[in-house]
Formats: structure tokens, sequence, C-alpha cells
């Protein structure tokens, strides 16, 4: 077996999904910080977090909830349960972030920037830990996994659709700078993590 196709320990799975996982949360308080959106479920979650009066974390855990049996009957227990562990990651460090680093005042084009930058990179660690952040994600690797579609442009065209959404809540300027960052998230996962590409297990 070549080195590239390797299977990935448990101890690297393990850092694996908490290193995804931390920078996926990272850049969802910063575009939250910047009272901006982004794609999928983390946008929908976004979305609502700014007119429910629950936590982001209970929110986003919510919104992923329909997708986990997706996930059971298409990818699988492993996946599903890898995916349901960073869900929950995600939704504890959420919560950490605003107390670590308090009320953050970000200009809004470098919040979402340096926040779609981030969570698409961990998305990407995540994909490659055979782990996700659920919703979307899922939908977009399955699709790439039976019609070789890349993931990073299905997730786009999906992404397309909460970013417009949010017109009806935040300014037609947000919305664009929104737009730019799902596209910026999703240009990351297209580029790097294409089919047959990366062989890791």
């Amino acid at each position: 077996m070549p080195p590239s196709a390797a299977r990935h320990s448990v101890v690297e799975d393990v850092l694996g999904i908490l290193t995804g996982t931390f920078a996926a949360s990272l850049g969802l308080f910063l575009l939250k910080s910047s009272e901006a959106v982004t794609g999928g479920t983390a946008g929908l979650a976004l979305l609502l977090s700014y007119t429910v009066p629950l936590p982001f974390g209970v929110i986003f855990t919510a919104v992923n909830l329909p997708f986990f049996g997706l996930a059971i009957w298409k990818k699988g227990w492993n996946f599903a349960l890898r995916t349901g562990a960073a869900i929950a990651l995600v939704s504890v460090m959420a919560s950490l972030h605003p107390w670590a680093f308090g009320s953050l005042e970000l200009d809004p084009a470098y919040g979402v920037a340096a926040g779609n930058l981030l969570a698409g990179v961990g998305l990407l660690i995540l994909f490659r830990h055979k782990s996700s952040l659920g919703g979307f994600n899922i939908l977009a690797l399955l699709l790439q996994d039976k019609l070789k579609w890349r993931a990073g442009y299905v997730q786009m065209v999906l992404d397309v659709a909460i970013v417009l959404a949010a017109l009806a809540l935040v300014s037609p300027l947000m919305v664009l700078l929104s737009a730019a960052g799902a596209t910026l998230l999703n240009l990351i996962l297209a580029l790097n993590h294409r089919p047959g590409r990366y062989l890791g297990k």
C-alpha cells in the first residue's frame, strides 16, 4: 500500500477532528461577530441566531438533526458518529470563543474573509478525517462520491440560496460580502478536496 493510501490512526483522527472543529468554530465566531452569514447549515444557524434568542451552538445542533439520519443511511455509522462528534464539538467551542475573546469589533470585510477561510480549512480537515459538519456537507460529499461532482462546487450552489435568504435580515452590503465569503470557502474545498486526490482513510 503506498504511503498516501495509509489509513489514519485513531490518534490522527482525534487530533484532526479537534483541529478541524476548532478552526471551523473560530471562523463561525468571526462571522457572527461581523453579523455576517455563510452557506450551509452553519449559515442557516447564523441567520437564525440573529432572530431566535438561543445560543448559536443550540441552533446549530438543531438544524443539523434532520441530516443525521441521512448520514447513517448513506455514509454509515462511522461517518455519522464522527460527524455527530464534530457538530457537538463546534457547538461547545462556539460558546467558548465569546468567553475567550469577549466582544469583537471587526471590519466586516476582514471578518467575512477570515471567518470563511478558517471555516473552509476546518471543513477540509474534517472531510479528510471522514467527518463533516452535517447538513449540506453530507449532501455534497454524497454527490461527490456517487456522481464525482466536486463537493465544493455542489455546496457553493446550495449556499447561494442560504445567503440570498439573508436579504430578509441583514443589509444588502453584508449579503454581498457574505456571498463573496461563501464563495471563498467553497473554492477552498473545491481546489483541495478533489475525488481521488487525497487517499488517506
